[in-house]
């Protein structure tokens, strides 16, 4: 058979009546070019497989080189190496993390990649449900799993992303249920005479997260113009220093741990990590929030007091601009700010809540002052328009107002 020009596709038959097809698909990373083999019983079949490739390869499908990894080995890579470069550290350690070791990989971990199959994560989302998982747990199961794919689609290692051809597992927002006004009221009471006492009053009126209140600084809280900026305050995730880090704190590990967890790294040793360090909050943009009138002279009492405990401690002060603090100037852990909260809600007779629904509070009253709702949405930082509509219950109210005020407009 006489010789094809360069880049073109090429068929034949050998010596033992075997055909063969190349396809010249690309470019190597050396310069070379990339061709791909395909080979059959016949012409007809081997035609057809290099036709299928040269479409493939026309529509930048054509599969990369090498052999397939397998959805273990695949997940564990964009686990360690393409979900940081979006997800904080946090996310990775308390979230992504446990959900491939103790579940994808144990359920699907198995299969090829490209050999991964709609049906393979129906079968796995079922025994997720059975196994007493929530349907809003399975549903970021799924969210993760074709964020995942998508990457895998994009560099070819698949022809599809399976986890579109699914229906979503279907989960429906439960209410929020905020604090009462009268409970909110009187969490602000017995706060007014606490240490830091102004960091509820911040939790109520501004509907900051946990981290952006601890880690408000007084260069971003402007009192004259009423202002702030919002950063958040976190500390970053210990890590094994030791050679062996499942056995290191085999005794620490949870019924949810597999054999392989390498977790728990808070309690090693020889652990790394843990440093505090400012990071713009969730969105990745710093957003300004409007102080209400009645809190800026409670932030300035508040900032007198802190004047004065710094002059007392002297040297052992260590200075990092906090709003809110320890005696010495260090960061709040967000574990003992929790149990500050649980404590004042006992004090004030208010029923067990999380701290978040101090947020939700802030929101609902938001609503129910007749702020705009995506005036609502820029306050609190909320990254589309549907996290704050969420709040039906404050909605359905003022739509019922507003039907009621049209009947007086018309009828009197």
């Amino acid at each position: 058979m006489s010789r094809n020009a360069n880049g073109r596709s090429s068929i034949y038959e050998d010596a033992d009546g075997v055909w063969h097809g190349w396809v010249t698909v690309g470019v190597k990373a050396n310069g070379k070019p990339d061709r791909r083999h395909r080979r059959g019983a016949t012409k007809t079949i081997v035609t057809k497989k290099v036709e299928d490739l040269e479409r493939m390869r026309d529509e930048g499908r054509a599969p990369a080189l090498g052999q397939k990894p397998s959805v273990r080995k695949w997940f564990l890579f964009w686990l360690e190496n393409i979900a940081p470069l979006t997800a904080s550290e946090a996310t990775i350690i308390n979230v992504y993390r446990p959900k491939v070791i103790n579940r994808i990989i144990p359920g699907i971990g198995e299969h090829r990649l490209d050999r991964l199959g709609p049906e393979h994560l129906e079968v796995f989302y079922s025994t997720l449900k059975r196994s007493g998982l929530s349907s809003k747990t399975i549903l970021d199961y799924h969210r993760m799993i074709s964020r995942s794919l998508k990457m895998a689609h994009r560099r070819k290692l698949v022809t599809v992303n399976v986890a579109t051809m699914i229906d979503a597992p279907s989960h429906v927002d439960t209410e929020i249920e905020p604090l009462l006004q009268e409970d909110a009221r009187a969490i602000l009471d017995q706060a007014s005479a606490l240490r830091n006492g102004a960091r509820w009053s911040v939790a109520f009126a501004l509907g900051l997260r946990q981290a952006e209140a601890l880690g408000m600084r007084w260069r971003y809280v402007d009192l004259e113009k009423g202002q702030l900026r919002v950063f958040q305050l976190k500390r970053r995730g210990f890590a094994h220093g030791c050679g062996d880090p499942v056995a290191c704190v085999k005794t620490r590990h949870k019924d949810t741990c597999g054999p392989d967890c390498v977790g728990h790294a808070r309690y090693c040793p020889e652990r790394g990590g843990g440093e505090w360090e400012f990071r713009k909050p969730k969105g990745r943009k710093t957003r300004p929030v409007p102080i209400p009138e009645p809190l800026i002279p409670l932030l300035r009492a508040h900032k007198a007091a802190q004047a004065a405990e710094r002059l007392a401690a002297g040297s052992a002060w260590e200075d990092r601009d906090l709003v809110f603090c320890r005696p010495d100037g260090r960061p709040i852990d967000a574990r003992d700010d929790w149990g500050s909260w649980q404590s004042l809600l006992e004090a004030a007779g208010v029923p067990p809540a999380r701290l978040h629904d101090a947020r939700h509070t802030a929101a609902t009253l938001l609503l129910e002052q007749g702020v705009d709702i995506r005036v609502v949405q820029e306050i609190l930082g909320h990254s589309s328009l549907a996290m704050t509509k969420r709040y039906t219950h404050v909605t359905s109210r003022l739509a019922r107002d507003a039907a009621d005020r049209m009947g007086k407009a018309l009828w009197g």
